[in-house]
């Protein structure tokens, strides 16, 4: 009875901030401005087919750039020793208590065509290139702010992997390559697969790296709900349209990614 008690102001807040929002995502999405129910919003997303796969793209191209450097990083970290760990955390977490707008406008400052990369360049006879609203800007953002959310959930897996697996994989001839591919990369499993989430969600979704980086060229789905909502063609309809298609896509990629997740204990082990 307590427990029930106890969980009332857990579910309260559910309804109030994820059930009721929800719930007027999808009622906008299947109704026109008098609130008659209409398909039309549904039928006029795939009119920006192009910016969805734009957004997919590059949200999973710096999803991937994010694991590539992230996990080296990670097992870096949980192999050092205690003290150094927790200065290589906090490095790594540093960037992450400064505003995110701020971030962003650094990486103008450094990325514009007379930023300090271009100068830098020029010192050597190089440039200047055209850094700041391309894809490449935009992808860049997104690597330098989600990088952590890529590191923290793989360190965390690794640093629960017993050290005494390790060692009798070592005492049963493995080398390090066999150690790492059969013992260690499927423990970290886990880690890989929150941290791909962690990261291709907000990355997929995002508007403010693609408007301050791209230049507004390189329209991706977060600029196109921002649109619907806040911008002159005023539209929550077809902007709750598009959320919803782009929750049911999200939905689809994590359900894809947790049936690996839910064989990494399958096996995998064996020297």
């Amino acid at each position: 009875m307590k427990s029930k008690t106890a969980a009332i102001p857990y579910v309260i807040w559910m309804l109030i901030f994820i059930v009721v929002p929800m719930a007027l995502v999808v009622f906008f999405s299947f109704t026109d401005r008098s609130g008659q129910f209409t398909l039309e919003n549904i039928a006029n997303v795939g009119k920006y087919s192009t910016v969805f796969l734009r957004s997919i793209w590059l949200g999973a191209l710096a999803t991937a750039i994010c694991l590539l450097l992230g996990y080296p990083l990670a097992y870096i970290i949980s192999r050092a020793a205690g003290g150094r760990q927790s200065v290589m955390i906090m490095l790594v977490m540093l960037p992450m208590w400064m505003n995110f707008l701020l971030r962003t406008y650094a990486w103008m400052t450094l990325l514009e065509n007379n930023g300090l990369i271009n100068k830098a360049l020029g010192l050597i006879g190089l440039g200047p290139f055209e850094l700041i609203n391309t894809q490449g800007a935009v992808v860049l953002g997104m690597v330098y702010n989600f990088l952590p959310f890529m590191i923290l959930p793989i360190y965390s897996v690794m640093t629960k992997i017993d050290t005494r697996i390790i060692e009798a994989a070592q005492d049963l001839g493995a080398n390090g390559r066999k150690v790492f591919s059969k013992v260690i990369l499927p423990l970290s499993v886990p880690g890989i697969i929150t941290g791909i989430t962690m990261v291709f969600v907000p990355a997929v979704s995002t508007f403010i790296i693609s408007k301050m980086l791209g230049g507004g060229a390189n329209l991706l789905i977060g600029d196109l709900i921002d649109m619907q909502f806040l911008g002159n063609s005023y539209n929550p309809n077809l902007g709750s349209a598009i959320s919803l298609v782009l929750m049911v896509l999200i939905m689809i990629c994590m359900g894809i990614m947790n049936q690996f997740d839910d064989g990494e204990n399958t096996g995998g082990m064996m020297i």
